[in-house]
């Protein structure tokens, strides 16, 4: 390889940190809203890792499995039809994304919160739809 073909290469090296982000200084919209997303994504990642945890206890129960996918895509309605009117009064402007993110974000943590409770019950423990181990 030539010099001057190794030069042409690096700026291709340092592209992914040109494009790092600083989400505890972001002080523009679009960065704003680019941080809301990835902590949305983030938040996102946790509840369907848990999800599958639910869903692998429950395999020895068909019908509780289904009521867990019915609840889950209720809350999934929910959860978008609430963002949706919470953001609704800044609909079409540059700040809609930051207030739709931070709405799921917040809703999907507390959804998280119930299924780490559910995977914290004990053997026998009548009141919780998902076997202790």
């Amino acid at each position: 390889m030539t010099p001057r073909f190794l030069l042409a290469l690096t700026p291709l090296l340092f592209t992914h940190a040109a494009f790092a982000v600083d989400c505890d200084n972001a002080t523009d919209q679009a960065t704003m809203n680019q941080c809301a997303a990835q902590q949305n994504k983030a938040a996102d990642k946790e509840l369907n890792t848990l999800y599958q945890q639910i869903t692998t206890r429950l395999k020895s129960n068909p019908d509780g499995k289904k009521l867990l996918i019915g609840a889950q895509r209720s809350w999934i309605a929910f959860r978008d039809a609430e963002c949706k009117f919470s953001a609704s009064s800044v609909e079409g402007g540059s700040v809609y994304p930051l207030i739709y993110s931070n709405c799921v974000t917040g809703l999907t943590k507390a959804r998280v919160e119930t299924f780490k409770n559910y995977l914290k019950c004990q053997e026998g423990d009548m009141s919780c739809p998902v076997p202790g181990v």
